[in-house]
């Protein structure tokens, strides 16, 4: 199928020099003053909706994360009272954390906000073990050998993406 091209100087999409005798012919995508390989996707939700999901998933997750603890605690027994309080309790404290985590550490330094992360989920694990009836010790050293693995996968993550002051390489 054919197409006119541009006039040349005519404000082609294709840069100040498409079509002209004296530049190169530009072939490809349209210029967008950005870098080559930099695209971003566009953005499917709106704010309220991202909103909705930065505290909607702490609650989703602290409701799962409080019904396991207790059935972990109660270890096959019958449901009592306080065992669905123990669970309700949990898993409040869970969201409060893990909303103040998400808010606060990426204000912080990429080390100190990987270290962050890595922290509460390495006590989560390590606290969700310890409702089992296991030694402490290992518990401790359960959730600090998920602690280091999520931090070496967060650090690395945010040190290929950030720049030392923490603003997202474009």
């Amino acid at each position: 199928m054919a197409h006119a091209a541009p006039a040349p100087g005519a404000g082609s999409p294709y840069g100040p020099s498409a079509g002209r005798p004296d530049g190169p012919l530009r072939i490809g995508r349209p210029k967008t003053g950005k870098r080559p390989g930099t695209t971003r996707m566009p953005d499917v939700f709106s704010e309220r909706v991202h909103t909705m999901a930065r505290f909607g998933v702490p609650v989703v997750l602290g409701l799962v994360y409080g019904y396991w603890a207790a059935a972990n605690r109660r270890q096959g027994g019958p449901v009592t009272g306080w065992n669905l309080l123990f669970g309700f309790v949990t898993a409040i404290v869970f969201i409060v954390l893990c909303i103040a985590v998400a808010l606060w550490a990426p204000k912080l330094q990429r080390e100190l906000h990987s270290a962050v992360k890595s922290a509460f989920a390495g006590a989560a694990v390590g606290f969700l073990y310890s409702q089992t009836g296991a030694p402490v010790l290992r518990s401790i050293a359960l959730g600090a050998v998920v602690g280091a693995a999520i931090f070496v996968v967060f650090f690395y993550r945010y040190y290929t993406r950030e720049d030392a002051e923490g603003n997202r390489i474009r």
